[in-house]
């Protein structure tokens, strides 16, 4: 688990960058957002399940990662932000694993079904949320395709494999490959909940 944090970290911190980066921000806003971005679903989580000092501050390789990374937009952005789409399905499957280990956390904190439904969604949508206020724009999960949805649903899955016993490795590879391939579709069809008229 340890291991795909790491990886959602290093997935989402990119596209906070290159949000920055789209947002005319300078090297410290690239790194601040990347960082934002990066670890801020966990440090939510760790908060809301007592698990503290967070995990991003007992070990420094997450923050150093997304500094990294933070960096690497600065110095790459006009060869990265063309390809967009491609950070759109890196995002996806950041959403996937984060919404993963969220859920194993929980799992393990004794939380029942409900909570390790939310404590994925937040885990995998609380760093982008995070994002978007620091550049003023309405917060992706409230707005697009199956962003949120997708995590629930993720979420949900896990909650299921743990009341049935199934292995974590199973759990775990379960709810990314239905909330990265919820997120793929949804992109690729252009779908999305209803919106109320005003």
């Amino acid at each position: 688990m340890y291991f795909i944090d790491l990886i959602g970290t290093f997935v989402f911190a990119i596209s906070g960058g290159l949000v920055a980066v789209r947002s005319k921000l300078d090297l410290l806003g690239i790194i601040v957002l990347a960082v934002a971005t990066g670890v801020g679903g966990g440090l939510i989580r760790d908060v809301a399940l007592g698990a503290t000092p967070p995990a991003a501050f007992l070990d420094e390789w997450y923050l150093i990662v997304c500094v990294v990374v933070g960096l690497g937009v600065f110095v790459l952005s006009n060869k990265i932000n063309p390809e967009w789409r491609l950070v759109r399905i890196a995002d996806a499957i950041g959403l996937g694993v984060f919404a993963a280990a969220g859920a194993a956390k929980a799992s393990t904190a004794g939380l029942g079904p409900i909570g390790i439904t939310m404590m994925a969604a937040i885990t995998a949508t609380g760093g982008g949320v995070i994002r978007d206020v620091l550049v003023v724009q309405i917060p992706a999960v409230l707005q697009r395709d199956f962003y949120a949805t997708a995590t629930l649903i993720g979420g949900a899955l896990f909650a299921v494999c743990f009341m049935l016993e199934v292995p974590l490795w199973a759990s775990t590879a379960i709810t990314i490959t239905v909330t990265t391939g919820l997120r793929l579709f949804a992109m690729w069809r252009g779908l999305g909940l209803p919106v109320a008229r005003a």
